[in-house]
């Protein structure tokens, strides 16, 4: 077959399948126009998901009749005054989305420039069907209808409308979280169901779109490294979700999904989060144009860093710094749904008969006392002897002797100790409400926190086997174990290969004393398989600090004194990111004053 040159209509449908691949990718090119022509104020309309019609109106600069007939032609853009593609500072560029969508569907562009006449063409299919003057205000209205209507293979491919629907909000929340100076509105179907006004602050956007909660459970970034700019909010750890929905990433205000940046958000909170939940994060990169290349993929969705090194290491540090510094901070409030598990329930009477009893040797000093008094309720002496009928065993309670007086509530965050309750969860008096912390997640948390600082260090100090233990593994376990022996010796962990299939521990981090040794080195074999390779090495070390965390931190279940748990209590509140343990879980909750007093009906 000899070579042929297209037609113009088919190289503009081939265009269209890689600028166009569904409705939202027809509404973002057009929203990105209006961003790009200065407007104050866009709002969009939606029919049947997108897939009926799409209409936006801008308040932009608009174009004259001349300039509105180069905008349908391909490669034709205001977007780039000279040849240096490089230091482009706008959305788009490309100078084919508009002919690339006037080949698949129906488009209607009407608009005017300060002080000119409107103008409207209609294109259906990549032909002019009229055009003529048009009564609108100062920016430009495009409509678009029949997306695919003449394409019935690229048709079958779209989704419900449902579906096509929360594409394009998806697409309209991003660019508006990018430009707070801009205010957004959509309508679908003749609902609003999107609204944000102009001039907001980059954080009360941010919640606006995404979670009012967001507002009260982040962190924020603000980090500058070699002219290069990190900013935005990062949600806390224990405030999370189960898909990567919420994670909105921005390179010069051009929303992108770029894989090294996904990853870096995920590296930094590593250690912080379960494997199946995500953040929440809006990052905001503002570099130099030469330092990154936008013009790596059509659709404008993915960039490429000169340094992309630098980049990663400024997401993970910034967002770890961020979150130090909130210290122990995490979502406070208890879930509503748990929180709705606390029930008041009537007590009905029990017969006397039924009770269970218990001997006079079981019965303390005091209630003995009290009826002995026979001066409460009109009892006398001779009710007391029949106090075994119908008196209740005592409360089963750990009470120790206060040997001095408790410290001021008002003095601590996390308050003070009050009890422990199922050996698990320490029970924590606050100025402002009762504080429930689980002992376990918590102290994993400092450990972890330890073994960081003695790295930083000096160096993990660790504790000979007075008889090593030999752990069996399957051969690639050990040869990984051993491949990081050095590594694992930094945390104060000495491993020995004896064997194809088998490791020699002669020595422990000594913070986490000899317990559960075999455990332990099972678990860093695993991680290390599934992390090996794709992780830094500080990575690695980190998730190696987690392991060991987790199998040296005070399990559930141990009888803790009060000392002890204050003494949790008051590590906790100067400790980076002790507010959620090392898989994300929080490690305390709190019930304010209004919360407790609702479930007694106070409220």
């Amino acid at each position: 077959m000899s070579i042929r040159r297209l037609p113009e209509h088919l190289v503009n449908r081939i265009a269209a399948g890689e600028v166009v691949e569904r409705p939202a990718s027809a509404l973002k090119e057009v929203v990105e126009n209006a961003v790009d022509a200065g407007a104050r104020r866009i709002a969009i309309r939606l029919s049947n998901g997108g897939l009926d019609g799409i209409e936006v109106s801008d308040d932009g600069c608009g174009m004259s009749r001349a300039d509105m007939a180069l905008a349908l032609e391909r490669h034709a853009t205001s977007k780039l005054p000279d040849d240096a593609i490089e230091m482009v500072s706008t959305l788009g560029f490309r100078g084919e989305a508009l002919p690339s969508i006037a080949s698949v569907a129906r488009m209607s562009i009407e608009s005017r420039p300060a002080g000119d006449d409107g103008w409207q063409r209609v294109v259906d299919n990549g032909a002019v069907v009229s055009e003529g003057p048009a009564a609108i205000p100062k920016g430009t209205r495009i409509r678009i209808e029949q997306l695919f209507a003449r394409v019935p293979a690229r048709r079958k491919f779209l989704r419900s409308a449902r579906s096509e629907y929360a594409a394009c909000l998806d697409v309209v929340r991003r660019l508006a979280m990018s430009r707070p100076d801009i205010a957004f509105s959509l309508e679908h179907d003749g609902r609003r169901s999107l609204g944000v006004q102009a001039d907001e602050g980059r954080e009360d956007r941010v919640a606006a779109l995404t979670d009012r909660a967001l507002a009260d459970n982040h962190v924020i970034i603000d980090l500058l490294r070699e002219g290069i700019a990190l900013t935005g909010v990062a949600g806390l750890p224990t405030y999370h979700r189960g898909v990567a929905d919420h994670q909105f990433l921005f390179v010069n205000g051009r929303p992108v999904r770029d894989r090294l940046l996904v990853g870096a958000v995920r590296a930094a909170y590593a250690d912080m989060l379960a494997k199946d939940r995500h953040p929440v994060v809006a990052l905001f990169l503002d570099m130099p144009p030469g330092e990154v290349d936008v013009n790596v993929h059509p659709a404008k969705t993915e960039v490429r860093f000169r340094e992309p090194a630098l980049v990663r290491g400024m997401i993970v540090s910034g967002i770890r710094r961020a979150l130090d510094e909130a210290g122990f901070r995490s979502v406070q409030r208890a879930d509503p749904t748990a929180l709705g598990a606390w029930k008041s329930e009537p007590v009905s009477p029990t017969p006397i008969g039924a009770m269970p009893i218990f001997d006079a040797v079981g019965a303390s000093a005091g209630a003995a006392a009290l009826f002995e008094r026979g001066d409460r309720g009109g009892y006398s002496s001779s009710v007391a002897d029949r106090r075994p009928s119908f008196l209740t065993p005592p409360p089963m309670a750990r009470a120790e002797p206060a040997t001095q007086a408790a410290p001021e509530v008002h003095s601590f965050p996390l308050g003070v100790a009050r009890g422990q309750v199922a050996k698990t969860y320490i029970v924590a008096e606050a100025e402002d409400g009762l504080v429930i912390v689980d002992q376990h997640a918590a102290h994993e948390r400092l450990v972890l926190e330890r073994m960081r600082r003695a790295m930083e260090g000096t160096g993990v100090q660790r504790q000979a086997l007075l008889l090593p233990e030999v752990v069996e593994l399957d051969e690639p376990a050990c040869d990984r174990l051993e491949a990081r022996i050095s590594e694992l010796a930094e945390f104060g962990l000495e491993l020995e290969r004896f064997g194809p299939s088998a490791m020699l521990v002669r020595a422990t981090p000594a913070m986490l004393g000899t317990g559960d040794v075999q455990g332990l080195v099972t678990d860093l074999a695993d991680e290390l398989a599934a992390y090996d390779t794709a992780l830094s090495l500080k990575e690695r070390l980190d998730h190696v600090a987690a392991t060991m965390a987790c199998h040296g931190s005070v399990r559930a279940g141990r009888v803790l004194s009060v000392t002890e748990m204050n003494a949790l209590l008051r590590e906790m509140e100067v400790t980076p990111r002790s507010g959620q343990c090392n898989h994300g879980r929080p490690t305390w909750v709190k019930l304010g004053h209004g919360d407790i007093e609702k479930l007694f009906g106070r409220k």
